[in-house]
């Protein structure tokens, strides 16, 4: 696999992963959840892992190639994502993040 197609990967099992935690109440109260805290917990730092290594790898292309715009947004994209996980790890973590 080339290094240039994975903030690609990262970014579509990123998306895949979000949707999947916000399917399963990531967002709703504690006891409205459809998996368990642990595997919520397991799953988010996947996700959180993975787009911020596709971020990674899309900014050390970036520095070493000409900018590819399309190779840009999908680092930006790889980025903001793992920034979403992060927010939503605090705030599945018990005490961890107040509620808005």
């Amino acid at each position: 696999m080339k290094k240039q197609a994975f903030p690609w990967i990262a970014l579509s099992l990123g998306l895949l992963v979000m949707v999947t935690l916000l399917g399963a109440g990531a967002l709703r109260p504690t006891d409205e959840h459809a998996l368990p805290l642990l595997t919520m917990l397991i799953v988010d730092e996947f996700g959180f892992f993975l787009t911020l290594i596709g971020a990674v790898v899309g900014i050390n292309s970036l520095s070493k190639e000409r900018v590819r715009i399309s190779l840009l947004i999908t680092t930006l994209a790889c980025a903001l994502l793992a920034a979403g996980f992060l927010l939503l790890g605090l705030r599945l973590w018990p005490g961890g993040f107040p509620t808005l």
